[in-house]
Protein backbone atom coordinates (compact mmCIF):
# COMPACT_ATOMS: atom_id res chain seq x y z
CA UNK A 1 0.00 0.00 0.00
CA UNK A 2 1.16 3.68 -0.69
CA UNK A 3 1.53 5.49 1.96
CA UNK A 4 0.39 8.96 1.99
CA UNK A 5 3.39 10.75 2.29
CA UNK A 6 4.19 9.55 -0.61
CA UNK A 7 1.29 10.75 -2.62
CA UNK A 8 1.62 13.62 -4.64
CA UNK A 9 -1.42 15.62 -5.73
CA UNK A 10 -3.19 15.42 -9.34
CA UNK A 11 -5.70 17.95 -8.33
CA UNK A 12 -7.08 17.79 -12.01
CA UNK A 13 -8.17 14.43 -11.90
CA UNK A 14 -9.16 14.28 -8.50
CA UNK A 15 -11.50 16.97 -8.63
CA UNK A 16 -13.21 14.91 -11.73
CA UNK A 17 -13.60 11.50 -9.25
CA UNK A 18 -14.99 13.73 -6.18
CA UNK A 19 -17.39 15.37 -9.13
CA UNK A 20 -18.87 12.21 -9.53
CA UNK A 21 -18.72 10.78 -5.86
CA UNK A 22 -21.67 8.11 -4.84
CA UNK A 23 -23.51 8.95 -8.14
CA UNK A 24 -24.42 5.73 -10.03
CA UNK A 25 -21.71 5.40 -13.22
CA UNK A 26 -19.00 3.31 -12.58
CA UNK A 27 -15.70 5.61 -12.54
CA UNK A 28 -13.01 4.39 -15.07
CA UNK A 29 -10.04 5.56 -14.95
CA UNK A 30 -8.09 5.06 -18.13
CA UNK A 31 -4.38 6.03 -19.24
CA UNK A 32 -0.78 4.69 -20.16
CA UNK A 33 0.91 2.24 -17.54
CA UNK A 34 2.59 3.92 -14.62
CA UNK A 35 0.63 7.45 -15.17
CA UNK A 36 -0.78 7.89 -11.94
CA UNK A 37 -3.74 5.81 -12.05
CA UNK A 38 -2.89 3.88 -8.65
CA UNK A 39 -2.07 7.02 -6.76
CA UNK A 40 -5.28 8.90 -8.15
CA UNK A 41 -7.36 5.95 -6.60
CA UNK A 42 -5.51 6.34 -3.05
CA UNK A 43 -5.56 10.42 -3.19
CA UNK A 44 -10.03 9.38 -3.69
CA UNK A 45 -9.43 6.80 -0.48
CA UNK A 46 -7.27 9.41 1.15
CA UNK A 47 -10.35 12.26 0.66
CA UNK A 48 -12.95 9.67 1.38
CA UNK A 49 -11.11 9.29 4.77
CA UNK A 50 -10.97 12.68 5.29
CA UNK A 51 -14.42 13.44 5.10
CA UNK A 52 -15.23 11.04 7.48
CA UNK A 53 -15.69 7.69 5.55
CA UNK A 54 -15.19 4.57 7.94
CA UNK A 55 -12.14 2.02 7.33
CA UNK A 56 -14.61 -1.00 6.78
CA UNK A 57 -16.68 0.91 4.20
CA UNK A 58 -13.59 1.15 1.88
CA UNK A 59 -12.30 -1.75 -0.05
CA UNK A 60 -9.25 -1.79 -2.23
CA UNK A 61 -8.24 -4.49 -4.46
CA UNK A 62 -5.03 -4.02 -6.80
CA UNK A 63 -4.77 -7.12 -9.00
CA UNK A 64 -1.43 -7.24 -10.06
CA UNK A 65 -0.78 -8.08 -6.37
CA UNK A 66 0.26 -11.78 -6.12
CA UNK A 67 -2.55 -12.02 -3.23
CA UNK A 68 -4.96 -11.82 -5.82
CA UNK A 69 -3.21 -13.72 -8.75
CA UNK A 70 -5.82 -17.30 -8.92
CA UNK A 71 -9.33 -14.75 -8.56
CA UNK A 72 -12.38 -15.33 -10.74
CA UNK A 73 -14.96 -13.42 -11.27
CA UNK A 74 -16.92 -15.60 -9.10
CA UNK A 75 -14.32 -15.45 -6.25
CA UNK A 76 -13.77 -11.82 -6.97
CA UNK A 77 -17.87 -11.60 -5.95
CA UNK A 78 -17.81 -13.68 -2.99
CA UNK A 79 -14.60 -11.73 -1.80
CA UNK A 80 -16.35 -8.47 -2.01
CA UNK A 81 -20.09 -9.55 -0.36
CA UNK A 82 -17.99 -10.86 2.51
CA UNK A 83 -16.67 -7.15 3.27
CA UNK A 84 -19.94 -5.36 2.48
CA UNK A 85 -21.30 -3.31 5.89
CA UNK A 86 -24.48 -3.91 6.94
CA UNK A 87 -27.05 -0.97 6.03
CA UNK A 88 -23.64 1.18 4.93
CA UNK A 89 -22.40 2.22 1.46
CA UNK A 90 -19.30 0.63 0.49
CA UNK A 91 -16.32 2.10 -1.58
CA UNK A 92 -14.95 -0.30 -4.14
CA UNK A 93 -11.64 0.51 -5.19
CA UNK A 94 -10.29 -2.06 -8.56
CA UNK A 95 -6.58 -1.20 -9.61
CA UNK A 96 -6.04 -2.94 -13.12
CA UNK A 97 -9.07 -4.97 -12.93
CA UNK A 98 -9.03 -6.19 -16.42
CA UNK A 99 -6.70 -8.78 -15.64
CA UNK A 100 -9.26 -11.12 -14.19
CA UNK A 101 -11.01 -12.99 -16.39
CA UNK A 102 -14.96 -11.99 -16.83
CA UNK A 103 -14.65 -8.84 -14.18
CA UNK A 104 -17.09 -7.04 -16.11
CA UNK A 105 -19.78 -9.19 -14.88
CA UNK A 106 -18.88 -8.88 -11.00
CA UNK A 107 -18.39 -5.45 -11.28
CA UNK A 108 -22.35 -5.56 -12.80
CA UNK A 109 -23.24 -7.67 -9.70
CA UNK A 110 -22.03 -5.24 -7.54
CA UNK A 111 -23.61 -2.56 -8.66
CA UNK A 112 -27.07 -4.17 -8.79
CA UNK A 113 -26.82 -5.90 -5.56
CA UNK A 114 -25.26 -3.96 -3.08
CA UNK A 115 -25.16 0.11 -2.10
CA UNK A 116 -21.75 0.72 -3.56
CA UNK A 117 -19.76 3.52 -4.96
CA UNK A 118 -17.27 1.71 -7.73
CA UNK A 119 -14.15 2.89 -9.05
CA UNK A 120 -11.86 0.72 -11.68
CA UNK A 121 -8.42 1.28 -13.35
CA UNK A 122 -7.28 -0.13 -16.93
CA UNK A 123 -4.10 0.30 -18.90
CA UNK A 124 -6.22 -0.35 -22.20
CA UNK A 125 -9.38 1.04 -23.97
CA UNK A 126 -10.81 -2.34 -23.74
CA UNK A 127 -12.38 -1.33 -20.72
CA UNK A 128 -14.56 0.59 -22.60
CA UNK A 129 -15.05 -1.81 -25.40
CA UNK A 130 -18.17 -2.68 -26.54
CA UNK A 131 -18.31 -6.03 -24.81
CA UNK A 132 -18.15 -3.94 -21.48
CA UNK A 133 -20.69 -1.01 -22.33
CA UNK A 134 -23.35 -4.07 -23.01
CA UNK A 135 -22.93 -5.23 -19.28
CA UNK A 136 -22.85 -1.43 -18.12
CA UNK A 137 -25.90 -0.24 -20.32
CA UNK A 138 -23.66 3.09 -20.52
CA UNK A 139 -23.32 3.42 -17.01
CA UNK A 140 -19.96 4.49 -16.59
CA UNK A 141 -18.10 7.59 -16.72
CA UNK A 142 -14.52 7.60 -17.92
CA UNK A 143 -11.45 9.92 -16.44
CA UNK A 144 -8.55 9.71 -19.42
CA UNK A 145 -5.36 10.28 -17.48
CA UNK A 146 -2.64 11.20 -19.12
CA UNK A 147 1.79 11.77 -17.99
CA UNK A 148 2.30 14.73 -15.92
CA UNK A 149 1.50 18.09 -17.64
CA UNK A 150 4.19 20.90 -17.61
CA UNK A 151 2.72 22.61 -14.98
CA UNK A 152 2.84 19.29 -12.99
CA UNK A 153 6.30 18.27 -13.65
CA UNK A 154 7.47 21.40 -11.67
CA UNK A 155 5.31 20.96 -8.75
CA UNK A 156 6.47 16.79 -8.63
CA UNK A 157 9.80 18.32 -9.26
CA UNK A 158 9.57 20.62 -5.84
CA UNK A 159 9.18 23.57 -8.22
CA UNK A 160 7.09 25.78 -8.06
CA UNK A 161 5.84 28.77 -10.36
CA UNK A 162 5.50 32.51 -9.33
CA UNK A 163 4.24 35.35 -11.10
CA UNK A 164 4.92 39.08 -10.53
CA UNK A 165 4.46 42.50 -11.97
CA UNK A 166 7.16 43.49 -14.64
CA UNK A 167 9.11 46.62 -13.06
CA UNK A 168 9.13 47.02 -17.34
CA UNK A 169 5.25 47.06 -17.40
CA UNK A 170 2.80 43.65 -17.29
CA UNK A 171 3.80 40.26 -15.68
CA UNK A 172 6.20 38.01 -15.59
CA UNK A 173 6.55 34.70 -15.00
CA UNK A 174 9.61 32.69 -12.53
CA UNK A 175 9.93 29.09 -11.60
CA UNK A 176 11.10 28.88 -7.69
CA UNK A 177 13.11 25.84 -6.94
CA UNK A 178 13.12 24.03 -3.46
CA UNK A 179 16.05 25.86 -2.56
CA UNK A 180 15.01 29.13 -2.90
CA UNK A 181 16.66 29.80 -6.23
CA UNK A 182 14.45 31.58 -9.32
CA UNK A 183 14.78 29.66 -12.97
CA UNK A 184 13.70 30.85 -16.22
CA UNK A 185 11.07 29.27 -17.38
CA UNK A 186 12.82 28.18 -20.83
CA UNK A 187 15.04 26.10 -18.71
CA UNK A 188 12.73 24.60 -16.66
CA UNK A 189 10.76 23.80 -20.44
CA UNK A 190 13.84 22.72 -21.53
CA UNK A 191 14.13 19.64 -19.05
CA UNK A 192 10.22 19.21 -19.23
CA UNK A 193 11.39 18.16 -23.60
CA UNK A 194 13.93 16.36 -21.98
CA UNK A 195 12.64 14.02 -19.08
CA UNK A 196 8.69 14.15 -20.43
CA UNK A 197 5.98 13.45 -17.57
CA UNK A 198 6.10 10.02 -16.46
CA UNK A 199 5.38 10.50 -12.70
CA UNK A 200 8.17 8.57 -11.83
CA UNK A 201 11.24 10.57 -13.40
CA UNK A 202 10.29 12.48 -9.83
CA UNK A 203 11.06 9.84 -7.64
CA UNK A 204 14.72 9.01 -9.36
CA UNK A 205 15.76 12.59 -9.72
CA UNK A 206 16.17 14.97 -12.84
CA UNK A 207 18.94 12.04 -13.96
CA UNK A 208 19.64 11.40 -17.85
CA UNK A 209 20.70 7.29 -17.22
CA UNK A 210 18.19 6.71 -14.04
CA UNK A 211 15.08 8.26 -15.96
CA UNK A 212 15.97 5.93 -19.23
CA UNK A 213 16.22 3.15 -17.00
CA UNK A 214 12.92 4.29 -15.53
CA UNK A 215 11.30 4.50 -19.20
CA UNK A 216 12.45 1.57 -20.36
CA UNK A 217 11.06 -0.31 -17.82
CA UNK A 218 7.98 1.24 -18.93
CA UNK A 219 8.38 0.59 -22.74
CA UNK A 220 9.06 -3.06 -21.67
CA UNK A 221 6.01 -3.15 -19.76
CA UNK A 222 3.46 -1.59 -22.27
CA UNK A 223 4.49 -3.37 -25.34
CA UNK A 224 4.92 -7.22 -23.34
CA UNK A 225 2.27 -7.34 -21.52
CA UNK A 226 -0.13 -4.80 -22.21
CA UNK A 227 0.03 -5.45 -26.44
CA UNK A 228 1.59 -8.49 -26.59
CA UNK A 229 -0.63 -10.31 -24.40
CA UNK A 230 -3.52 -8.14 -24.78
CA UNK A 231 -4.28 -10.84 -27.56
CA UNK A 232 -3.70 -13.79 -25.28
CA UNK A 233 -6.42 -12.26 -23.20
CA UNK A 234 -8.64 -12.02 -25.98
CA UNK A 235 -8.45 -14.98 -27.52
CA UNK A 236 -6.90 -13.23 -30.85
CA UNK A 237 -3.25 -13.72 -31.81
CA UNK A 238 -2.78 -10.56 -34.14
CA UNK A 239 -0.02 -9.25 -32.64
CA UNK A 240 2.73 -11.53 -32.61
CA UNK A 241 6.32 -10.16 -34.33
CA UNK A 242 7.54 -8.23 -31.27
CA UNK A 243 10.48 -6.94 -33.97
CA UNK A 244 7.59 -5.94 -36.44
CA UNK A 245 5.89 -4.02 -33.58
CA UNK A 246 8.94 -1.91 -32.48
CA UNK A 247 9.80 -1.23 -35.85
CA UNK A 248 6.18 0.39 -36.00
CA UNK A 249 6.39 1.98 -32.79
CA UNK A 250 10.08 3.46 -33.92
CA UNK A 251 8.24 4.80 -37.30
CA UNK A 252 5.64 6.66 -35.92
CA UNK A 253 7.62 7.84 -32.82
CA UNK A 254 10.15 9.65 -35.34
CA UNK A 255 6.65 10.58 -37.41
CA UNK A 256 5.22 12.15 -34.69
CA UNK A 257 2.83 14.91 -36.35
CA UNK A 258 3.31 14.15 -39.89
CA UNK A 259 0.64 12.56 -42.07
CA UNK A 260 1.15 8.80 -42.19
CA UNK A 261 -1.19 6.94 -44.42
CA UNK A 262 -1.12 3.05 -43.12
CA UNK A 263 -0.63 1.39 -46.23
CA UNK A 264 2.53 3.22 -46.63
CA UNK A 265 4.02 2.48 -43.47
CA UNK A 266 5.12 -1.66 -44.18
CA UNK A 267 5.74 -0.37 -47.93
CA UNK A 268 8.60 2.57 -46.18
CA UNK A 269 9.94 0.15 -43.94
CA UNK A 270 10.84 -2.63 -45.96
CA UNK A 271 12.42 -0.42 -48.91
CA UNK A 272 14.32 1.17 -45.61
CA UNK A 273 15.76 -2.65 -44.90
CA UNK A 274 14.68 -2.42 -41.64
CA UNK A 275 12.44 -5.60 -41.52
CA UNK A 276 15.10 -8.04 -43.27
CA UNK A 277 16.93 -9.03 -39.33
CA UNK A 278 13.49 -11.22 -38.92
CA UNK A 279 13.60 -13.10 -42.58
CA UNK A 280 10.23 -11.01 -43.66
CA UNK A 281 10.07 -11.69 -47.55
CA UNK A 282 8.34 -8.44 -48.62
CA UNK A 283 6.14 -5.76 -46.71
CA UNK A 284 3.59 -6.36 -44.16
CA UNK A 285 -0.20 -5.94 -45.24
CA UNK A 286 -2.18 -2.78 -44.29
CA UNK A 287 -4.30 -4.88 -42.35
CA UNK A 288 -1.49 -6.70 -40.18
CA UNK A 289 0.24 -2.62 -39.67
CA UNK A 290 -3.64 -1.48 -38.60
CA UNK A 291 -3.92 -4.28 -36.50
CA UNK A 292 -0.52 -3.05 -34.47
CA UNK A 293 -1.52 -0.19 -34.30
CA UNK A 294 -4.42 -0.43 -32.99
CA UNK A 295 -2.95 -2.11 -30.26
CA UNK A 296 -0.89 0.32 -29.59
CA UNK A 297 -3.45 2.95 -29.65
CA UNK A 298 -5.24 0.98 -27.37
CA UNK A 299 -2.68 0.77 -24.80
CA UNK A 300 -2.81 4.44 -25.25
CA UNK A 301 1.20 4.39 -26.25
CA UNK A 302 0.02 6.61 -29.18
CA UNK A 303 -2.88 8.93 -29.84
CA UNK A 304 -4.67 9.83 -33.53
CA UNK A 305 -5.72 12.74 -34.75
CA UNK A 306 -8.19 12.51 -37.46
CA UNK A 307 -8.58 15.17 -40.23
CA UNK A 308 -11.16 17.63 -40.30
CA UNK A 309 -12.42 19.71 -43.18
CA UNK A 310 -13.40 23.04 -41.62
CA UNK A 311 -15.15 24.26 -44.65
CA UNK A 312 -17.11 20.92 -45.44
CA UNK A 313 -17.00 20.20 -41.03
CA UNK A 314 -16.58 16.37 -41.63
CA UNK A 315 -13.63 14.41 -40.33
CA UNK A 316 -12.19 12.58 -43.58
CA UNK A 317 -10.94 8.93 -43.45
CA UNK A 318 -7.54 9.60 -44.71
CA UNK A 319 -3.56 10.69 -43.62
CA UNK A 320 -4.53 11.33 -39.61
CA UNK A 321 -1.59 12.36 -37.47
CA UNK A 322 0.10 10.05 -34.46
CA UNK A 323 1.72 11.33 -31.38
CA UNK A 324 3.09 9.56 -28.78
CA UNK A 325 1.95 9.92 -25.09
CA UNK A 326 5.05 11.22 -23.29
CA UNK A 327 8.09 13.00 -25.10
CA UNK A 328 10.35 11.84 -22.62
CA UNK A 329 9.60 8.05 -23.64
CA UNK A 330 10.43 9.45 -27.73
CA UNK A 331 13.60 10.47 -26.45
CA UNK A 332 14.37 7.01 -24.63
CA UNK A 333 13.49 5.40 -28.03
CA UNK A 334 15.36 7.90 -30.73
CA UNK A 335 18.09 9.71 -28.67
CA UNK A 336 17.92 13.20 -27.43
CA UNK A 337 17.71 15.46 -30.43
CA UNK A 338 16.66 19.30 -31.59
CA UNK A 339 15.54 17.79 -35.01
CA UNK A 340 12.08 18.03 -35.55
CA UNK A 341 11.49 20.32 -32.93
CA UNK A 342 7.97 21.78 -34.41
CA UNK A 343 6.53 18.50 -33.59
CA UNK A 344 7.92 18.29 -31.07
CA UNK A 345 6.04 20.68 -29.54
CA UNK A 346 3.21 20.03 -31.38
CA UNK A 347 2.70 16.78 -29.47
CA UNK A 348 3.20 18.66 -25.81
CA UNK A 349 -0.03 20.92 -27.27
CA UNK A 350 -1.77 18.15 -28.18
CA UNK A 351 -1.77 16.15 -25.44
CA UNK A 352 -2.47 19.81 -23.41
CA UNK A 353 -5.32 20.06 -25.02
CA UNK A 354 -6.52 16.76 -24.47
CA UNK A 355 -5.74 17.34 -21.05
CA UNK A 356 -8.25 20.18 -21.01
CA UNK A 357 -10.80 18.21 -21.81
CA UNK A 358 -11.20 19.17 -25.63
CA UNK A 359 -11.36 16.96 -28.93
CA UNK A 360 -8.71 17.68 -30.65
CA UNK A 361 -8.55 17.01 -34.87
CA UNK A 362 -6.16 18.49 -37.24
CA UNK A 363 -7.81 21.06 -39.60
CA UNK A 364 -8.01 20.89 -43.13
CA UNK A 365 -8.96 24.36 -44.98
CA UNK A 366 -8.58 23.65 -48.72
CA UNK A 367 -4.69 22.63 -49.29
CA UNK A 368 -3.52 24.37 -46.34
CA UNK A 369 -3.67 22.70 -42.72
CA UNK A 370 -4.28 23.99 -39.31
CA UNK A 371 -2.22 22.27 -36.65
CA UNK A 372 -5.65 21.58 -34.05
CA UNK A 373 -8.94 22.43 -34.47
CA UNK A 374 -10.42 22.16 -30.27
CA UNK A 375 -13.76 21.73 -29.84
CA UNK A 376 -15.23 21.59 -26.13
CA UNK A 377 -19.07 22.08 -24.99
CA UNK A 378 -20.08 23.95 -28.28
CA UNK A 379 -16.44 26.12 -27.86
CA UNK A 380 -13.94 25.76 -30.63
CA UNK A 381 -10.35 27.22 -31.08
CA UNK A 382 -7.88 26.98 -33.34
CA UNK A 383 -4.15 26.45 -33.01
CA UNK A 384 -1.12 26.71 -34.27
CA UNK A 385 1.94 25.77 -32.94
CA UNK A 386 6.12 26.90 -34.27
CA UNK A 387 9.12 27.64 -32.76
CA UNK A 388 8.96 31.43 -33.43
CA UNK A 389 6.70 33.83 -35.53
CA UNK A 390 9.94 35.88 -35.99
CA UNK A 391 10.70 35.16 -39.66
CA UNK A 392 8.13 36.41 -42.38
CA UNK A 393 8.22 33.50 -44.11
CA UNK A 394 6.98 31.37 -41.40
CA UNK A 395 4.88 34.13 -39.96
CA UNK A 396 2.90 33.16 -43.55
CA UNK A 397 2.93 29.92 -43.70
CA UNK A 398 1.53 30.12 -39.93
CA UNK A 399 -1.06 32.37 -40.29
CA UNK A 400 -2.56 31.80 -43.96
CA UNK A 401 -4.39 28.96 -42.99
CA UNK A 402 -6.12 30.88 -39.81
CA UNK A 403 -6.56 33.45 -42.19
CA UNK A 404 -9.16 31.28 -44.51
CA UNK A 405 -11.26 30.22 -42.08
CA UNK A 406 -14.48 32.49 -41.65
CA UNK A 407 -16.15 31.68 -38.44
CA UNK A 408 -15.53 34.19 -35.59
CA UNK A 409 -13.91 31.19 -33.35
CA UNK A 410 -10.74 32.03 -31.19
CA UNK A 411 -7.21 31.37 -33.04
CA UNK A 412 -4.47 30.90 -31.98
CA UNK A 413 -0.76 30.94 -32.80
CA UNK A 414 1.45 29.43 -30.27
CA UNK A 415 5.33 30.23 -30.16
CA UNK A 416 8.43 29.95 -28.15
CA UNK A 417 8.59 33.65 -28.91
CA UNK A 418 9.05 35.27 -25.25
CA UNK A 419 7.57 38.71 -26.22
CA UNK A 420 5.51 37.97 -29.17
CA UNK A 421 3.58 40.59 -30.84
CA UNK A 422 -0.45 40.95 -29.39
CA UNK A 423 -1.87 39.38 -32.41
CA UNK A 424 -2.57 39.36 -36.39
CA UNK A 425 -5.49 40.87 -37.69
CA UNK A 426 -7.32 39.18 -35.14
CA UNK A 427 -5.54 35.94 -34.73
CA UNK A 428 -3.67 35.82 -31.27
CA UNK A 429 -0.06 35.21 -30.80
CA UNK A 430 0.87 33.41 -27.36
CA UNK A 431 3.96 32.14 -25.21
CA UNK A 432 3.74 28.76 -25.29
CA UNK A 433 5.26 28.18 -21.87
CA UNK A 434 3.33 31.18 -20.87
CA UNK A 435 -0.07 28.71 -22.22
CA UNK A 436 1.61 26.06 -20.51
CA UNK A 437 1.36 27.19 -17.18
CA UNK A 438 -1.29 30.08 -17.03
CA UNK A 439 -4.76 28.65 -18.51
Amino acid sequence: MIGTHELKKRDFYLKKLIGFRDTEPVKVVTGIRRCGKSSLLKLMVLHLRESGVAADQILEMNFESYEFRDMTEESLYRYVKERVPAGRRIYLFFDEIQRICGWENAVNAFRVDFDCDIYVTGSNAWLLSSEYSTYLSGRCVEIRMLPLSFREFLDFNGFSVRESESAFGGTRLQILGANGEYYDPKEAFAAYLRFGGMPGIADVGLDQEKAFALLEGIYSTVVVRDVMEREKRKGVRQINDPSLLRRIILFLADNIGSSVSISSIGNTLASAGLLEERGRKGAPSAHTVQNYIGALLENYFFYEARRFDVKGKEYLRTLGKYYIVDVGLRNYLLGISDRDRGHILENIVYLELLRRGYDVAVGKVGEREVDFVAVKAGEKKYYQVTESMQSEEVRERELAPLRRISDQYEKIVLSLDPDPIAGYEGIRSVWLIGWLLRE
